[in-house]
């Protein structure tokens, strides 16, 4: 039935119309072509009646360049020093996925430099990051398609001042690479042409890490492990356009979770991994699921009838097991579970730990009723009681590998664009975060001034003036 539905949704015209590079992101206009990007075979790809293919390899090349450089020692800093130290500054898609498979892959391929991640809009991670590092041996990366992202920029300007008072500003085109779609900005900056690396608008930001934002994956782990996560997410993306809906892991996955979040009403859902090479896996899953379905419009401009994306968390599930676990088993909600392990761990306890993961499935579906508790009719107390039949999903890693990896994340992405032609909505934008942003300057005028403006709510006027005299204290 679930299959039927999806095939009434015309699930299978959405997937061709994806992997065809049609304009399907309708509210911008463009397409989503990510799967090209991780397509190392001579397929067109053709966006607007143009390939992009070979836009794709160039760029993946000088990328490859870039990054060998680095590893090898031919690129030195301004002062002929080698660069032993590599800090990405990006956010949110430009960050999460970089930041996850760089730490996930830790130990596993011959590393190069020492690779650190700056999102914090406050500064502070970019200041404990520098505290260890030297202006001479640092290369920055600034990953923003606008180059206008206000955290990324109070970064890259802090990562400047850094470079320009040590070793003067003339240093800095040797100690900066950009990924952008706005070359212009990031050349006024001072980073030099042949230092910035293209994004398209074809790409989402949180669907960027197969592109030259992974530039700090290849610094850290090189050519060879980037391009098994390529091929991994390629693998999954054939996988998904070739096989039938009944045994299609993605469309599986995707309609499970339907079943669930529209006739169970399940609000919620969690990601639990029993490897802590994946404990970072939630935060990217968190942007790829709630950014991309967290819509109440559809694309006829109408209020979506049911629920769409759930609120998802989770994380590491053997921590878990002694915290959140509690409301999983005996909460009043339902909440569908995806437990992640890998049958190659390691340490001695891998075992153990894998155990822990299939006792926590089996308790959520089997439960503990007064039966077991006394195995006899006598009511014990029922606070005791676990109901059971609360639904999850195991997915099984023969290692956390590049290949796996990449072939997991494409499998969440595919998942994700099965729920969304479901519910009729747009998964390639992200409008609801753009509020907050137009809301940000006048609210900073108020506040630096002192001067608390009447055009904002009584609620935000309070909590502005409560700043201002806390600030004054």
């Amino acid at each position: 039935m679930l299959m039927e539905l999806a095939e009434a949704c015309q699930l299978e015209a959405a997937r061709r119309a994806m992997f065809d590079g049609q304009l399907i992101n309708l509210s911008e206009r463009s397409a989503a072509l990510h799967v090209g990007l991780r397509d190392l075979s001579d397929r067109a790809y053709l966006v607007n009646g143009s390939d992009v293919a070979h836009e794709i390899k160039r760029t993946r090349k000088r990328m490859y360049e870039f990054a060998e450089n680095i590893r090898n020692g031919t690129l030195k800093g301004f002062s002929g020093d080698n660069i032993n130290a590599v800090v990405h500054i990006g956010i949110g898609g430009s960050d999460l996925g970089p930041r996850f498979l760089t730490d996930a892959l830790a130990g596993t391929f011959n590393n190069g430099p020492g690779v650190h991640f700056a999102a914090d809009g406050a500064q502070t991670e970019l200041k404990s990051i520098l505290l260890e590092l030297e202006p001479q041996n640092t290369l920055f990366i600034v990953a923003s398609k606008s180059f206008t992202t206000a955290e990324t920029m109070a970064n890259a300007e802090l990562a400047k001042r850094w470079i320009s008072n040590a070793e003067g500003s003339e240093a800095v085109a040797s100690h900066f690479v950009a990924i952008t779609m706005n070359g212009e900005a990031a050349a006024n900056f001072g980073i030099s042409m042949d230092s910035i690396l293209p994004v398209w608008d074809w790409v989402g930001g949180r669907y960027s890490v197969w592109s030259a934002i992974g530039l700090p994956i290849v610094c850290a782990h090189g050519q060879e492990a980037f391009e098994q996560l390529l091929a991994g997410a390629h693998a999954m993306d054939k996988h998904f356009e070739s096989a039938p809906l009944s045994n299609n892991l993605p469309a599986i996955m995707g309609m499970l979770g339907i079943w669930y979040i529209n006739f169970f009403e399940a609000s919620a859902a969690a990601v639990l991994s029993y490897d802590h090479r994946l404990n970072g896996l939630v935060s990217y899953i968190q942007q790829l699921e709630m950014e991309s379905n967290g819509k109440r419009v559809n694309h006829d401009g109408q209020v979506v009838s049911v629920k769409t994306a759930p609120v998802l968390f989770g994380g590491s599930g053997n921590a878990g097991q002694h915290s959140f676990f509690q409301l999983l088993h005996q909460g009043s909600n339902q909440i569908p579970c995806d437990f992640i392990v890998s049958a190659k761990g390691v340490g001695e306890r891998h075992d153990e730990i894998v155990a822990n993961c299939f006792a926590q499935s089996e308790a959520l579906m089997r439960g503990y009723s007064q039966d077991d508790i006394t195995g006899v009719e006598a009511s014990p107390p029922p606070h005791l009681e676990c109901t059971g039949n609360r639904p999850s999903n195991t997915i099984l890693l023969d290692e956390v590998s590049p290949f796996t990896l990449g072939m997991l994340l494409a499998l969440y992405e595919h998942k994700v664009f099965v729920q969304s032609v479901i519910w009729n909505i747009n998964p390639f934008d992200q409008w609801g975060v753009e509020l907050g942003k137009k809301l940000v300057s006048g609210i900073m005028v108020d506040i630096t001034s002192g001067q608390i403006g009447g055009e904002h709510d009584g609620s935000t006027q309070g909590l502005m003036a409560a700043y201002c005299q806390a600030k004054k204290r």
